[in-house]
């Protein structure tokens, strides 16, 4: 399945009058003169901090090993210009994912903006916490997006580091090793997890006064992004009838999407979509209070439009 890479020059002519309706181009990012990527979830989707770097050996020259060079929106102005980092060969720098996290979701799943008149070849490790990595694929040749079905990765685990490797490559250069503007997620969600018993009291699904509060402060999350899919899963602990567990997970779900709408701008476009499990999913074995505690929850998941997937299928 092809990504949204764009060249600008013949958008007419690629995609039809409702694809193109359909694309914010504020979410278009320049990956050289002539084309651009599109990240549906626009600014948030991109790396946050530098937890660790690594400079390699030949090292850059110093002007262009500041780690933070490699963080948010892509900035690349000219190869000659320090506005992103070099890595040195074999060089390493792992970035943290602070305001979304990024699945194995349909098509390519990340874009690294690997830069200058060389694209060096560099490998790609991502991890939920930040201790236990998996393998995500490499980048050489100009080839920058990677598709984390291609090593099987767990679609239902969020990422938030990511770590990228410099395969030691080009290494005679005052800008050794892989040259990375920006690490942008293209299947970059926000998830949320909120224990049922601060939502609703025992066996109920009318959300309670007092959690009004958390609810106005994640709908302000969620305008973060101006157009998505929100998905809300319900889960249970495993006292009662599953059949019970599952109705009740679903009203609580509705419940949810019902609060929630009203705090949202209307401006803004969010496709709505719960899945009730009930005590299928617990989070931890159902074994003692504190773990019953745990599985009961209700788990919001920001996820990119469902027109999004719709115009990647067309291309494919």
């Amino acid at each position: 399945m092809r990504i949204l890479i764009i060249n600008i020059i013949s958008l007419v002519s690629v995609f039809t009058n409702s694809l193109i309706a359909q694309i914010d181009y504020e979410n278009l990012y320049r990956t050289d003169n002539s084309s651009s990527i599109y990240l549906p979830l626009g600014k948030i989707s991109f790396a946050d901090s530098v937890v660790d770097y690594q400079i390699g050996k030949p090292a850059p020259y110093k002007r262009y090993s500041d780690s933070k060079q490699c963080l948010h929106e892509p900035n690349y102005i000219s190869y000659s210009q320090p506005t992103y980092l070099s890595l040195g060969c074999s060089g390493s720098i792992t970035v943290f994912f602070k305001d979304n996290g990024f699945m194995n979701l349909p098509g390519y799943d990340l874009y690294i903006f690997e830069v200058g008149p060389s694209k060096e070849a560099a490998k790609i490790d991502i991890s939920e916490n930040g201790i236990d990595w998996v393998f995500a694929g490499n980048i050489s040749g100009g080839k920058s997006s990677i598709e984390l079905n291609d090593q099987n990765v767990n679609p239902e685990k969020v990422f938030y580091y990511l770590r990228i490797t410099d395969l030691n490559e080009v290494c005679k250069s005052k800008t050794a090793g892989a040259d990375i503007d920006a690490i942008g997620a293209i299947n970059s969600v926000l998830k949320l997890t909120i224990s049922a018993d601060v939502l609703f009291d025992v066996d109920d699904f009318i959300i309670k006064e007092s959690a009004n509060q958390i609810l106005d402060t994640l709908s302000k999350k969620i305008m973060q992004v101006k157009k998505a899919t929100i998905l809300v899963e319900g889960h249970t602990d495993d006292d009662g009838e599953n059949d019970y567990n599952m109705k009740l997970s679903e009203n609580r779900c509705k419940s949810v999407i019902e609060k929630l709408k009203p705090l949202l701008d209307t401006e803004l476009q969010y496709d709505f979509e719960i899945k009730p499990y009930g005590e299928n999913k617990p989070k931890v074995l159902n074994d003692s209070p504190e773990n019953k505690q745990r599985n009961r929850r209700v788990e919001i998941t920001i996820l990119p439009p469902k027109d999004y997937y719709e115009s990647i299928l067309k291309i494919d």
